[in-house]
């Protein structure tokens, strides 16, 4: 069951955890650091933590999301439904499998397959899986092309906009 309530009531996700139970709660990607993590996994109020990789401030703030889901023993399954998510979260997916859980059981990544042709290195998903990541940096980086086309308000984009609303 994907975040049942609020965002960020930790002790509505622990008492609705309580009374799904056997089924998983799973939620985070509406959390915006380790402390709100920290929280949700101490009132034991997630089963599946879904870290938004760009929703939280940056790579630190990530690897110690990871390392306290870790120690609470709890899956994390990124959100990856937004622009460039995919592209960075394959990075921490792959650093959760290498240095972190060494696993991939009970782990997935969410893939959405559209606007990846905007990114210099896009993700690349082989067999139903993402595939490990050949380039160094977290392949954020917008193709120059991209970012003058859907540049506001000159962009040819926005300009094609203003023109069919005339």
């Amino acid at each position: 069951m994907e975040e049942p309530t609020s965002p960020d009531d930790v002790l509505g996700h622990a008492a609705i955890r309580r009374g799904v139970a056997p089924v998983r709660v799973a939620t985070g990607e509406h959390c915006a650091n380790r402390v709100m993590f920290k929280q949700f996994l101490q009132a034991e109020a997630v089963d599946v933590l879904q870290l938004d990789a760009c929703r939280v401030a940056g790579v630190t703030e990530n690897v110690a999301i990871l390392l306290l889901a870790a120690r609470f023993g709890v899956p994390v399954c990124p959100h990856a439904d937004g622009v460039g998510l995919c592209e960075v979260v394959q990075h921490l997916a792959m650093f959760d499998y290498v240095a972190v859980s060494g696993s991939v059981q009970d782990r997935v990544i969410e893939y959405i397959d559209h606007l990846h042709e905007h990114f210099v290195d896009p993700v690349t998903v082989r067999d139903g899986r993402y595939a490990a990541p050949t380039a160094p940096g977290m392949s954020a980086e917008l193709r120059s092309e991209s970012l003058a086309a859907h540049r506001y308000p000159d962009g040819p984009v926005w300009r094609n906009v203003r023109n069919a609303d005339v």
